[in-house]
């Protein structure tokens, strides 16, 4: 018998395996030599996204780069050229804060900034070691000895070469506005540094006296000594910084008496105000039995007395940004404390004034609460307003609040000194906007309206940040006038300084080190030692932003990248993280967006659908799953994912998944084994129609896979990849065509052209399936094309790695395709539906006790009359291998249905091949059926051996 013979393990090992396979991809330097394969073809720049080198790598981390890796391969495995420069985020507040949490907030306080530098800087060098290690350990292939960090000199000098296009165009200018407030970070935070969680905050209703009534209120009655307007907020520690009170415009405002006074405030929320106070009775103040109504728009000529800081004089103003979800209307207006305020406040030129300092506390000269902080001064304002008679009502509420990203507690909103990015002054909203919905390819398509919306939205960009661990802002200021210094000549200047030495640099030397003689304040005319740096550093983002100049341009000519990069691909967090920043960034700089697509996953979370943390204890360690299951395991899991939502990830989901592995190791095992004397160069057949029918189905079938693999990986779409290929191993060859080919690969003679036939299309299929899934088991088809036959993997001029063979096609298939292979498939399925019915009545009669193997069995199929011409086009033999029968039969069925009889054989089972067939066809071997004495003649295997 021709039984299987490979050294390609049924056992993986793949925890142990796969770092030996590391090891020599490292030693042949696999990622280089698929460069220089593909070197003088088109190239595919995927750019990578800088994690933070904080921390070891989590399953997102995993997640993330295992998709990179696919598209690349992917790439690479068709032709294209593929340089992929890993980097990190090694800059700003999460590492800073680390350092923090390690030596303590007193020590790092009490730290020079120098020595603060080099501990954050350490820090960032330990753990991209520790992250470059897992993400090799993944098999992701990358220039890991030449990645890109965000504090190498060359790197640094790009976020002044952006900062100085973006300067001299007007599009950066220093600003006093609210922005988000950490008070524990002390610094400012932008909206893509903001997390969200519920919080308890007080909902207060507060009256503030008026200092004028409406003449038309005034003659119905509303005395101004007893007339107040009725505000709502739920930030008490801000109402010593109210200035206005906003009314939505087209909104309906009247008086309402209460208790002797009189309380305006929007009409339609009487009822729910009144319920929340708990108002016996009320009078609304009417006009002929009318409620007297006056639009929010008309009321701008009243003023009121602010509630705490009694010499400023509050004003009515309205804008759009009112709601009547909930509150009164009429909204307690603070401008330095919310983005809201403080534009409707410019708009009416309204005061501003800041009496919280950078620890979150009220100023000394603040009456009755000075020194205390926020959160501590809100009961007892609440308390003071209802001693002073200014409270109506109270409630607690749970709402959704802003949190800084690193420490995880509230921020406020607090308006200070920062560099901001105007979106409209140069145009910038509406140049990102035109390439959001005209230039770049979203994948899932979702993604455009996602980023559309928030560029729609977004204020102006924080850019500035009051830490130590950063690029600083390239700007000067002078010590006598306090005035900007920024001309070309001093970005230039700063350019050379960090191309040279680094960010490090600008706070060990003194400007008139480096500046050009001539620089002075354009303002007072001082100069040298006058001359002072900035001290703010920039936001992470911006630095992150600006990768598409420090990576793309910068290692344009040495690594052969392109710009813009062909695609970006992070997590659906960074539409309004580094998706955003590096299109606005791209576009300010270079009047374009830096990628041509964007592909974006969802986050991973455990298998109850819940966010994976610490605390939760429900997180997965890459490095345990691939000491467990291996890589490939983790990575076929990858590709299973449908990553335009959030994906679940668990131990049930990866035994599952390791389960689904050993279905496509054990395939590429049998076909390695029934190929091992088989030499695609002298056995295969040529000729598509001398190939057994089943072969030709299995071929056309086959091609069919391969474009239905090609059209997915085209869009991007890996997890119909994985169900495409694992469904066809599964179904059409695990179920049908290697069932029905077990008999002749082991039974026909070696040379004989059933068995050659079957080998020929094996091999086919090999190849496809080695190929196609390299860029998903990049491990296990290493190993399977390391287990070629003999004669193929000796042969001259093979790839010394799989990751080197190229992409199948069916061009390439041996033999040909037919101009009319669809009708071969046609013709099929009309035989794979009387199979499934013939399975069907076999297991039936097994269980009935009938028959015990299904080879015993011989079947009388009614079939379906338009079915009988395809079914009768193949003889009984075909049919007696294809079903695994004694024999079949086919008559015409009387309705749409196929009805299958099965009666137990009274042939003898042939001893060499088990099949119940006619013995004694060959008289050499009489014992056994014609097909097996055939083939021991063949063999020259004679009875007195």
């Amino acid at each position: 018998m021709n039984l299987p013979k490979t050294d390609f393990s049924m056992r993986a090992n793949l925890a142990q395996n796969e770092p030996k396979r590391l090891q020599w991809w490292d030693e042949i330097d696999i990622y280089h030599k698929v460069l220089d394969k593909n070197r003088d073809n088109t190239p595919f720049v995927l750019h990578d996204g800088p994690p933070y080198a904080n921390g070891p790598i989590h399953i997102g981390h995993a997640f993330n780069k295992t998709l990179k890796d696919i598209v690349n391969k992917v790439h690479a495995q068709r032709g294209y050229y593929t340089p992929y420069i890993p980097g990190w985020d090694c800059h700003g507040q999460p590492i800073e804060h680390e350092v923090e949490k390690k030596i303590g907030t007193e020590k790092m306080n009490e730290l020079p900034q120098a020595t603060i530098r080099r501990m954050c800087r350490e820090w960032a060098e330990k753990f991209v070691d520790i992250q470059r290690n897992g993400f090799k350990r993944l098999g992701v292939n990358a220039d890991w000895d030449h990645p890109y960090l965000t504090f190498q000199h060359s790197y640094e000098s790009a976020n002044v070469e952006a900062f100085k296009q973006m300067y001299l165009d007007g599009a950066v200018y220093r600003g006093h506005k609210p922005i988000h407030w950490c008070t524990h970070c002390h610094t400012a935070l932008a909206e893509a540094e903001i997390e969200y969680g519920d919080e308890v905050s007080p909902s207060i209703y507060v009256t503030f006296k008026l200092n004028k009534v409406p003449a038309a209120f005034a003659k119905a009655g509303v005395a101004l000594e007893d007339a107040y307007v009725l505000i709502w907020t739920t930030t008490p520690w801000t109402l010593p910084a109210n200035t206005a009170v906003c009314l939505g415009p087209d909104f309906d405002y009247v008086f309402v008496k209460v208790g002797g006074r009189y309380l305006l405030f929007a009409q339609e929320m009487v009822e729910t105000v009144a319920e929340v106070a708990g108002w016996d009775s009320y009078d609304v103040v009417s006009v002929d039995g009318e409620p007297l109504t006056m639009k929010g728009s008309e009321l701008t000529d009243i003023t009121y007395e602010t509630p705490i800081m009694h010499e400023v004089e509050g004003r009515f103003i309205y804008g759009d940004h009112v709601t009547l979800d909930s509150g009164t209307g009429a909204v307690h207006t603070a401008p330095g404390h919310g983005i809201d305020d403080y534009k409707v406040a410019e708009k009416f030129g309204v005061k501003m004034i800041m009496p919280v300092d950078d620890d979150g506390k009220l100023m000394e000269y603040v009456p009755y609460f000075g020194g205390m902080g926020t959160d501590e001064a809100n009961p007892h304002i609440i308390e003071w307003l209802d001693e002073h008679g200014m409270l109506v009502a109270h409630v607690d509420i749970h709402h959704s609040y802003p949190h800084c990203w690193r420490c995880h507690q509230p921020v406020i909103f607090r308006a200070t000194d920062q560099w901001f990015v105007s979106m409209d002054k140069t145009g910038l909203r509406d140049k990102a906007l035109d390439a959001i919905h005209n230039k770049v390819r979203w994948i899932p398509e979702w993604g455009q309206n996602r980023i559309g919306a928030m560029v729609e939205e977004r204020p102006d960009w924080c850019i500035s940040r009051q830490r130590n661990w950063g690029v600083p802002i390239p700007v000067f200021k002078c010590a006598k006038c306090g005035e900007t210094i920024a001309t070309e000549a001093t970005f230039d200047a700063v350019i050379d300084l960090f191309n040279n030495e680094g960010a490090d640099a600008w706070f060990t030397k003194k400007p008139s080190e480096y500046l050009p003689e001539e620089t002075c304040c354009p303002k007072c005319g001082a100069h040298g030692d006058d001359i002072l740096p900035e001290k703010d550093i920039l936001d992470v983002w911006w630095e992150s932003g600006v990768s598409n100049i420090g990576v793309l341009r910068h290692r344009m000519e040495a690594d052969r990248l392109t710009w813009p990069a062909d695609m970006y691909l992070e997590g659906s967090d960074q539409h309004r993280g580094w998706f955003q920043s590096s299109l606005l960034c791209g576009i300010g700089t270079y009047g374009a967006a830096p990628y041509k697509s964007v592909f974006c996953c969802g986050f991973t979370v455990d298998e109850n659908g819940e966010k994976m943390s610490k605390s939760k204890g429900n997180g997965i360690d890459p490095n345990e799953v691939c000491n467990k299951y291996g890589a490939d395991v983790l990575r076929l899991w990858v590709a299973s994912c449908d990553y335009s939502v959030d994906v679940s990830v668990g131990e049930n989901i990866l035994n599952r998944t390791s389960d689904a592995y050993r279905r496509f190791r054990n395939t590429y095992r049998f076909i390695l084994g029934n190929l091992s004397d088989f030499d695609d160069r002298t056995d295969a057949v040529r000729d598509f129609d001398d190939l057994l029918p089943a072969d030709q189905w299995a071929l056309v079938r086959l091609a069919r896979l391969l474009d239905e693999v090609d059209e997915n990986y085209d869009k991007y779409l890996f997890h119909r990849v994985y169900r495409a290929v694992y469904d066809y191993i599964v179904g059409d060859l695990s179920a049908v065509y290697m069932d029905e080919l077990k008999d002749r690969l082991y039974s026909e003679a070696p040379n004989s052209h059933a068995r050659r036939s079957a080998q020929t299309v094996l091999f086919d299929i090999l190849e496809v399936l080695v190929r196609v899934m390299v860029p998903i088991l990049s491990f296990t088809t290493e190993e399977v094309w390391q287990h070629y036959p003999e004669a193929m993997r000796t042969r001259e001029g093979r790839e010394i790695s799989v990751q080197l063979a190229g992409w199948p096609t069916k061009e390439g298939f041996v033999p040909a395709l037919p101009a009319d292979a669809d009708a071969v498939a046609a013709r099929f399925d009309a035989v794979l539906a009387a199979r499934e019915a013939v399975t069907k009545a076999l297991e039936e009669a097994r269980t009935a006790g009938v028959i015990g193997k299904s080879q015993e069995a011989e079947v009388a199929v009614a079939a379906p009359a338009d079915a009988l011409e395809a079914l009768n086009s193949f003889d009984a033999d075909f049919y007696r291998e294809f079903f695994i029968v004694a024999d079949a039969t086919f008559t015409a069925a009387e309705g749409d249905e196929y009805a299958v009889t099965v009666t137990k054989t009274a042939l003898d089972r042939c001893p060499r091949c088990w099949n119940h067939r006619a013995l004694g066809g060959n008289v050499n071997h009489p014992d056994v059926c014609e097909r097996c004495g055939d083939a021991l003649d063949a063999i020259g295997f004679s009875v007195e051996e």
